[in-house]
Formats: structure tokens, C-alpha cells, sequence
């Protein structure tokens, strides 16, 4: 049998900057165990409590902090294509993890204080933070039914979220609450605290391990007794976590060419009307794979360009020009929503042009491989792709800038946000 390595990085490429491969080769032990067993685990519905322990073991969740507090000094085109690495090994663990990586960039980019000296350090020591941000209940869009209460015991946190990806194999959680007075709040709690519960409740038919559920709080005391500073809140949040997206698409069409690429050379049958006595010598089958390869390469570039636009966002946070850093962070958003409306294509078009190459057989429930789609199909789901067409093309036409964060709820009549 012919085995094909996942991560084939000769074809994937030049390494995104010269630390690039030293970061890497520290985590790729750890991505091929995780791929290793990414059918059986997709098969079981077996959570990613162990898979997620082996990468806090390593401190992969911080990466991004500079080398004097404990990270690797990686930027985040660094990050985009080690994500994607992971993601070609199991899509499912880059994106529980997305919120934490959100996070880290909040801090990272907060003003200097004792609870960002907090912060860095339990990153430091291996510690993940999940999200508790969105609700499905009757709040209008803007709003949120979830509250931050002051009583006799200090601040508490009342509330359901939903669609609290990653927050069940996170040790802290990133809460958007509103306060009494109804401004927008980021608080921080202890994922096993006093009136925490989080539930595997998520029923969609993609990335079904991401631990995608509900978060019940009741009477929950907040982390340190407050909120988050304005300080914490990066501007270019929105497309941090649209960027994290984009990188665990660039890995499922990674795993897609992976996975066709193996049982084409492993394949034994073949049609009667084939050019060839092999699939692996067939010239139409391999035209399939090779483009299946040539999307999932197009992807990765394009979120390689995108994580430069986020990095730069990041840099011009201090660099003393608000008006240059309002123009970096625009530009960032657009690019950002620019690169989601083709790799939300391109993606699952890979996941779905396998089974030219491989036939009815390829269909087979034990060999999963329409997870890939129906992973794409959800991700590419999430921050619905018309709306961001819109906003790149509301932009390049009336420069109208784009906005920074994104809610759901209930739509009051004639009422328009951008």
C-alpha cells in the first residue's frame, strides 16, 4: 500500500517566512498523531478532550506570544499556515480553538496591566480560552439577553449562549454580555467555576467535533470580580476570526487532495472504459487530482495574502496614527471578506471533486470521506458569504467602511445596520 504523507509541504509552496519551518516542525509530531485516528473519532462522535490535551502539553496555544513571555514569536502568517497544517489533520481541532486564538491576539494588543500580565502568563502556562458570544434567544440584533450584574458578592454573569465553539475543552470563557446599562461588555470566566454549564448540543451535519454548544451561566462570579478594559478589544477582531475560518478551509482541501491522492494510488479496480490498466495511470484521474491539488494550493495563497493584511492590522496598533490604523484595519476587513467569498467556493469544490476520481466506492461511511464536504459546507456556512460580497463591493464603490462586529438577533422593523 502506498502511503501518502499529509503534509506534503514541496507542494504547498514556499514556508510563509524564514522561522516558519522551525515553528512547525515542533507540532508536526502532534498533527500526524491527530490524523491518524480523525476518521475513527469523526465515526464515535469521540470529543477532542485527548487531542487537545497533546497541543496544550507542547504550549501550542501559545505561539503567537513573543519568545521573552513564553511563546514562539510567531505572526500571524505564521499561524494562518500552522493552522492550516492542523486543519489538514483534523479540521475540527483548528477551529475549537479559534476563540482562543482570538483571545490571545486581544491581549496581545491591550494596553500594559496587571491583568494582561495575567493573561499572558496562563497562555504561557498552556491554558485555552473558549467563547461564550452568540444567543439565539429574543434579543434584537446589537443586543444581548445575557447580563453582567453587580451584587453584594461582586460582578455576576446571568445568561445562555450558543454556538460556543472549542468553549467545552477550554479551561477560561470569553463572554459578550451586555452590563446594566446596556453597553457591550468582554468578560472572562472559569469554564468549571460555580454556575458554568456547557453542553455538546451541536446538531449540524459538519465539523461535529468542534464542541459547538450551549453555555448556561447562573449566578456565575467573574474572573478577577470585572470586565475586560476597552483595551482588550482589537479592531480587527472580525476578521481575526474570519481568518481562522479561512485557514481551516485552506486544511480540509489540504486533507481532501491528502485522501484522494492515497486511494488513487492505492486502488486496485477500474472501469472498463478507462484509458489506462491503473487508476494511478489514468490521465483523466489524475487530471482530477491535480486539481484538486491546484484548489487547495489557490486557498492556501489566498489566506497566506489575507493573514498579511490581519498582520499588518496588528503592527499599525502601535504605531501612533489612529487615521493610518483606522485605513490598515478597513483595508484588512475587505480583504479579509474578499478572500472568504472565493475560498468558500473553492473549498468545498475540492471536497466534492474527489468522488470524480474515485467513483461510488469512495462514498463508503467507514471511509468518511464526505466529511470533507460537509466540513467546508459549515465552515464556509458561518458569517454568511452574500452579506460579505456586499460589503467588499459597498466599499470598492462608495468607500463605505466596513463593519467591525458582527451580530445576530431579531431585526427591528425598518431598521438597517450595515
Amino acid at each position: 500500500m502506498t502511503t501518502i504523507t499529509s503534509n506534503n509541504t514541496k507542494t504547498w509552496g514556499v514556508p510563509p517566512t524564514e522561522q516558519y519551518e522551525k515553528i512547525a516542525f515542533r507540532f508536526r509530531p502532534i498533527f500526524q498523531q491527530i490524523r491518524e485516528k480523525t476518521e475513527e473519532r469523526e465515526n464515535n462522535r469521540e470529543l477532542l478532550f485527548e487531542v487537545i490535551s497533546w497541543l496544550k502539553k507542547e504550549k501550542f496555544g501559545a505561539v503567537r506570544l513573543p519568545v521573552e513571555k513564553g511563546g514562539l514569536g510567531a505572526s500571524n502568517v505564521d499561524l494562518a499556515e500552522l493552522l492550516t497544517e492542523l486543519a489538514a489533520a483534523d479540521s475540527n481541532v483548528t477551529q475549537a480553538l479559534r476563540a482562543h486564538f482570538a483571545f490571545t491576539e486581544m491581549v496581545l494588543h491591550a494596553d500594559p496591566s496587571p491583568v494582561r500580565d495575567v493573561w499572558l502568563q496562563r497562555i504561557a502556562n498552556g491554558d485555552i480560552v473558549g467563547n461564550a458570544w452568540t444567543e439565539t434567544g429574543a434579543a434584537k440584533v446589537g443586543g444581548f439577553e445575557t447580563r453582567v450584574k453587580k451584587t453584594k458578592d461582586g460582578f455576576r454573569l446571568f445568561g445562555t449562549k450558543y454556538y460556543s465553539t472549542g468553549t467545552i475543552y477550554a479551561d477560561w470563557i470569553l463572554v459578550l454580555a451586555a452590563d446594566e446599562e446596556d453597553n457591550h461588555v468582554f468578560a472572562v470566566v472559569d469554564k468549571n467555576g460555580e454556575g458554568v454549564e456547557v453542553i455538546d448540543d451541536w446538531n449540524g451535519f459538519g465539523q461535529i467535533l468542534t464542541g459547538t454548544g450551549t453555555t448556561h451561566f447562573s449566578n456565575t462570579p467573574l474572573e478577577q470580580g470585572k470586565v475586560l478594559d476597552k483595551s482588550f478589544e482589537a479592531k480587527f477582531l472580525a476578521g481575526y476570526f474570519q481568518l481562522v475560518h479561512l485557514a481551516t478551509l485552506s486544511g480540509i482541501a489540504r486533507a481532501a487532495l491528502h485522501d484522494v491522492a492515497r486511494e488513487v494510488a492505492n486502488r486496485t479496480r477500474n472501469y472498463s472504459h478507462s484509458t489506462a490498466t491503473s487508476s494511478k495511470e489514468d490521465a483523466q484521474v489524475l487530471q482530477v487530482v491535480g486539481r484538486v491539488h491546484s484548489l487547495a494550493y489557490a486557498v492556501g495563497a489566498i489566506t497566506e495574502k489575507a493573514a498579511k493584511s490581519i498582520q499588518a492590522a496588528g503592527e499599525a496598533r502601535f504605531q501612533g496614527n489612529a487615521e493610518k490604523e483606522q485605513d490598515v484595519n478597513d483595508q484588512a476587513e475587505i480583504e479579509i471578506s474578499a478572500a472568504q467569498a472565493i475560498i468558500s467556493r473553492l473549498a468545498p469544490e475540492a471536497a466534492t471533486l474527489i468522488f470524480d476520481a474515485l467513483g461510488a466506492s469512495a462514498t463508503s461511511i467507514d471511509k468518511r470521506l464526505d466529511r470533507h464536504w460537509r466540513n467546508a459546507r459549515t465552515v464556509a456556512s458561518h458569517n454568511p458569504l452574500i452579506y460579505k460580497e456586499r460589503i467588499v463591493g459597498d466599499y470598492v464603490v462608495n468607500q463605505t467602511p466596513p463593519p467591525y462586529i458582527w451580530f445576530t438577533g431579531e431585526k427591528v422593523k425598518g431598521e438597517h445596520k450595515n
